[in-house]
């Protein structure tokens, strides 16, 4: 069996647009993973005891950029969660992937205290339009000195459209 920890940081990306891209632990990594099966993996507080389960992964959240901003965990009734869907953001997580010939498992390592994961923020509707709203903010504050990533692809992938337009 093959074991390979991969821990996520802020700019890692999900399959360059749906996979995990962070630094592995172990000489032959995955290399690409699928959103759908990081989708209901196990959540595990990380410790001394990584098998106190907290929850599984009920959506994965991307910014802008595509890449990973956080996954929203359904945590269960333990920890005194009552239950509830919780954002973790990419700071406080890793991916671990259990290989044993071809069945992969993954699982989701949170690396916080107990009190940190009961302050994380409750996935709702207040939560996601706050949310949006701040990121609009953000990107309208540097819109001026940013060019479009879609811009600039369509400009690399057929540069006669704009000898076109001039």
């Amino acid at each position: 069996m093959r074991k390979s920890i991969l821990t996520t940081a802020v700019s890692a990306a999900l399959l360059s647009s749906v996979a995990f891209n962070a630094n592995a632990a172990s000489d032959e990594p995955q290399g690409m993973y699928s959103a759908n099966d990081i989708m209901d993996a196990d959540v595990y507080l990380e410790g001394d005891d990584t098998n106190e389960e907290i929850g599984d992964v009920d959506d994965i959240l991307l910014n802008e950029d595509m890449k990973v901003s956080a996954l929203v965990v359904e945590s269960g009734s333990v920890l005194g969660l009552g239950g509830r869907e919780i954002v973790v953001d990419t700071d406080y997580f890793s991916l671990e992937t259990d290989t044993d010939g071809d069945d992969t498992e993954h699982r989701i390592l949170v690396n916080a205290s107990e009190d940190e994961v009961k302050s994380f923020p409750t996935y709702d509707r207040d939560w996601w339009e706050q949310t949006k709203a701040n990121a609009r903010d953000a990107w309208e504050s540097t819109e001026e000195g940013v060019e479009s990533a879609w811009q600039s692809t369509r400009e690399a992938i057929n540069p006669d459209d704009e000898a076109m337009e001039e």
